[in-house]
């Protein structure tokens, strides 16, 4: 199902049942997995892969070099998973040398109109992004995470499992998993209670979790201190163990926290 306006370079890899629809353009290096659908007006290209089933909206810019001035030239791709809406406008940039020469989008992901994957981003599995929604280069979100629209991420942050960035919002330092934040700058709001509810967290699951965060977040104490008794407190409950793996894991920024209790 190639319309006959369709552009598709020589080398290019294209699956079963692939529709690639008026005046899109398919660059050499491409891969276009079983059941991919590219609608009008839309260019990839680049050393990318496409997963199957994923389906791309018109005037999206998949492949193209990063916005990255120390990109020069490196043979560094872009793999989108499977099942994936792409929609209208968005661009996703592939890798640089200086960040591991890849960018990675999982399965079952929604990325609205106008938002823009960076370089070097790694967003796992079933993330939405919002309309304009952006993230800048070497940005990590895990699976299930929620960006808001017109919301920007700082470069390095990381943007834990289940986390919900509300729209407009400013993030330059680390969301903890399950954490909700906002704000230009964002500030840690609490925990994302409809993300955890909607995925079928029990009353008790959510209210460990809400222990663990007070706890976490309190003016007492060092944040080290805060860290160590958690784990002593929560040490069989695996979401908590989630937050916990998350913030001692080296990172480059900090880490949001609430407004009125900045952690030590």
């Amino acid at each position: 199902m190639i319309h006959p306006t369709a552009i598709i370079e020589d080398g290019a890899r294209i699956g079963a049942d692939v529709n690639v629809g008026p005046f899109s353009v398919v660059g050499a290096h491409v891969q276009l997995g079983d059941g991919v659908t590219l609608d009008s007006h839309v260019v990839v290209t680049g050393r990318t892969t496409i997963g199957a089933r994923t389906r791309i909206f018109p005037f999206a810019s998949i492949g193209h070099q990063p916005q990255d001035l120390k990109y020069k030239g490196e043979p560094s791709t872009l793999t989108v998973g499977t099942d994936c809406m792409i929609r209208e406008h968005v661009t996703i940039n592939p890798g640089t040398e200086g960040g591991g020469m890849e960018t990675v989008v999982g399965n079952h992901c929604l990325l609205m109109a106008g938002a823009h994957v960076a370089h070097d981003c790694r967003v796992g599995d079933h993330v939405i992004m919002a309309n304009c929604g952006t993230l800048a280069g070497h940005v990590e979100v895990g699976p299930f995470a929620f960006v808001g629209g017109l919301s920007a991420v700082h470069q390095f942050v990381r943007i834990g499992a289940g986390a919900m960035i509300g729209g407009m919002s400013g993030v330059e330092s680390d969301v903890i998993p399950y954490g909700l934040v906002m704000g230009n700058r964002a500030h840690l709001s609490g925990l994302n209670i409809v993300g955890l509810k909607r995925r079928g967290f029990t009353r008790e699951q959510i209210h460990s979790l809400r222990s663990a965060y007070r706890l976490l977040f309190a003016p007492e104490g060092t944040l080290q201190e805060r860290l160590a008794d958690v784990a002593e407190s929560f040490a069989e409950n695996e979401a908590v163990g989630m937050i916990l793996q998350f913030m001692q894991a080296k990172t480059e920024r900090s880490f949001c926290t609430p407004r009125s209790e900045r952690a030590a």
